[in-house]
């Protein structure tokens, strides 16, 4: 929506929230251009009226948004016109590229790229333009062994089978929080509702987690893991599963032999003994599991960000799969949603090409960005001398973020696309500031395609975007159009930028397999639900004669010996109100007691002379933070927490960029070996 027409009077507009996974239906009272009220739209067939604290901030972000173009003087900000801006921003990147070659320009997309359709339709094709290898994103922060194992085990990185959560009898939760996240990889808006639905049916919710989250409190059962070794819990239950004849997987899947030979590295006994699960329970939820009538194991960034991810994630489809609980109703099922991702994105190829300083592997065409540092500042050939970020934050959302912060200050050029001065804008050359969430057209084409049942909805802009402001996608439209002045070719790409995102939308709605298009979701503001998630195996799978091998040569070399470092071990934490990186400024968010505090168990403050309260100092190899120390028995004993994303204390400054999961290249942000003890006090 980019008139300017203003109606007399309040008006109520229907949109959704395009801040985090849950992709909630929201109603907003609009007049004369500003929010009155946001509340939850009840009429959203997958929401159902849900809403979380960060929808009520969409018009704070908006209040705050940078809207010119802003460049870096001797004397600090100064704004500049957009025709500058462009012209500025496209000639640098070519003279470096011209100077040093394609590789020294490199990219970081943050998370909220996919919560953009402009961002997703013609950043991406803008991307493909500056042709580098060196590309990195939020994905192999937190995500990428997901759509490792996807991708070798289904036959593409985005065939993510999700839990049928309204349906199943047995939900297993490892390294999860969705009662929080409102589901991570699973979109599930309103999760407490539907938890208290799996009880009301007499289903049962276990959990495993070395703290006791939000979702752990609500279980029907919840039991401490020691940080790094719920792969050997995991592999060690697929072992019961096998050994006991409880194994039912379906007439498509090869290689159950294998897994066998696999599993026998991790017995019951070693895996309680390492990880602190009692060897009874265990074997107990195994049955339980592979018994209900209905199950689903699912494990999100607990499981995912540690030394053994893409082990984790490959034990918890195993679970799913020899159970015979993978494409059955309550089990974990893939979507069909209206745009179908797997005609969109790559099947995820991986290790074409390293990364020149630590020889790590690419997938799809993306390097691990703990590999981003040392790709600026070690000398040499293809070294990177310029960056686009766009819509992220790695100096508070990746590993070592005070290291990749100095950096920065290296590069001959930054650009951020950003309304936000964020602590890694700030380091820039130029801003770019696109239009915020309210000001845009929006179709989340990620997370219909993660949900926990097929819907689509179309949200047309809820307020009209200010005078000479940009999209993101007119953004990156005239980034390439001027950028292709200097170097002829990317025809096909220059194309695509020519065209609004609500008409590509269009035409993939069109040739989708629901055969919608933007107009008749248009006539239906609240979304269009298109049913439960049904049964789309084999037909699905992109692999050789849509068979499922169990066990490919990558995954089986990921079953190395699981071991927890002793001492003490920091694991992250996530909060309701706080969105990653990108939202704990807006105040209405932030007030109340501050958030960035240490989890610790109160015996593990006893021995070591601290109080509940007082400051405290956690080390760790990569760094140092100060927080205050909060006794509680949430966590395990030789468990601390620490959210990321909080300038003051982050526990992103405390991992290493150097330790990553061998498997996928994902920074190891759980089970980070830290010392605690209290502050020195400042003199005086």
């Amino acid at each position: 929506m980019d008139d300017k027409r203003q109606e007399d009077g309040p008006v109520t507009r229907f949109g959704s929230c395009a801040l985090c996974e849950a992709i909630c239906g929201l109603v907003f009272e609009v007049d004369a251009g500003r929010v009155l009220s946001v509340r939850g739209d009840r009429r959203d067939p997958l929401s159902r009226g849900h809403l979380c604290p960060k929808a009520l901030a969409l018009p704070d972000l908006r209040a705050t948004a940078l809207r010119t173009p802003l460049r870096k003087t001797g004397d600090g900000w100064a704004a500049i016109s957009w025709d500058d801006a462009f012209d500025l921003v496209a000639g640098r990147l070519a003279r470096v590229r011209k100077e040093h070659g394609a590789d020294a320009v490199g990219v970081y997309l943050g998370n909220p790229t996919v919560h953009s359709l402009g961002a997703m339709t013609h950043g991406t094709a803008f991307f493909r333009m500056l042709r580098t290898r060196n590309r990195f994103s939020a994905t192999s922060v937190d995500q990428l062994p997901h759509h490792v194992v996807a991708s070798l085990l289904y036959g593409h990185q985005m065939l993510l089978p999700v839990p049928d959560i309204d349906r199943t009898d047995y939900f297993l939760v490892v390294g999860g929080n969705p009662m929080v996240s409102n589901g991570s990889l699973m979109t599930v808006p309103d999760f407490a509702r539907r938890r208290r639905a799996l009880a009301d049916r007499g289903g049962r919710m276990v959990v495993f987690d070395p703290r006791r989250t939000e979702t752990a409190t609500s279980a029907d059962e919840h039991h401490f893991v020691r940080p790094g070794t719920d792969a050997a819990v995991l592999l060690a239950m697929v072992g019961v599963i096998l050994d006991d004849g409880l194994a039912t997987p379906a007439s498509y899947v090869d290689e159950v032999d294998e897994v066998r030979r696999v599993v026998l590295r991790y017995p019951v006994e070693r895996a309680a003994e390492v990880s602190g699960v009692p060897a009874e329970v265990i074997r107990r939820i195994a049955w339980e599991f592979a018994a209900a009538p209905s199950a689903a194991a699912y494990g999100r960034t607990g499981v995912s960000t540690q030394a053994h991810g893409t082990l984790c994630q490959w034990a918890i489809q195993l679970l799913n799969i020899l159970t015979g609980n993978l494409d059955r109703p309550g089990g974990t099922m893939v979507t069909r949603p209206a745009v179908d991702l797997l005609k969109l994105a790559s099947r995820g190829g991986r290790a074409r090409w390293r990364s020149r300083v630590r020889g790590l592997p690419e997938f799809a065409r993306e390097f691990p960005v703990a590999a981003l540092a040392e790709e600026i500042t070690t000398p040499g050939a293809g070294r990177i001398r310029a960056m686009v970020v766009s819509a992220g934050n790695p100096v508070l959302s990746t590993p070592d973020g005070n290291g990749l912060e100095k950096a920065l200050r290296e590069l001959d050029f930054l650009v951020a696309i950003d309304f936000r001065i964020s602590e890694t804008a700030r380091h820039a050359d130029v801003i770019l500031p696109p239009t915020t969430p309210l000001e845009r057209d929006h179709y989340d084409m990620v997370f219909h395609a993660l949900a926990v049942r097929d819907t689509a909805r179309f949200s047309p802009a809820v307020l009209p975007k200010p005078a000479d402001a940009r999209h993101d996608w007119e953004i990156f439209r005239e980034l390439g159009s001027r950028y292709r002045k200097h170097f002829r070719g990317n025809r096909l790409a220059a194309l695509g930028l020519r065209v609004s995102p609500t008409r590509i939308l269009d035409l993939l709605l069109r040739l989708g397999p629901r055969r919608l298009s933007v107009r008749a979701l248009r006539r239906h503001p609240h979304g269009v639900d298109l049913g439960p998630l049904t049964p789309a195996l084999p037909r699905r799978l992109r692999t050789p004669g849509k068979r499922i091998r169990l066990a490919p040569p990558e995954l089986r070399a990921a079953a190395t010996e699981v071991e927890a470092p002793p001492g003490l071990l920091l694991i992250g934490r996530r909060h309701l109100r706080a969105n990653n990186s990108w939202m704990n400024d807006i105040q209405r968010l932030t007030k109340g007691a501050p958030r960035h505090h240490l989890l610790m168990h109160p015996d593990d403050l006893a021995e070591r002379g601290i109080a509940d309260g007082d400051l405290v100092r956690v080390e760790s190899a990569a760094g140092a933070v100060e927080a205050t120390a909060r006794a509680t028995d949430d966590v395990m004993r030789g468990v601390v927490s620490l959210p990321h994303g909080y300038r003051a204390a982050s526990a992103n400054d405390l991992t290493d960029s150097a330790i990553v999961d061998s498997a996928a290249g994902t920074a190891v942000l759980n089970g980070v070996p830290v010392t605690v003890q209290a502050a020195v006090s400042p003199p005086g």
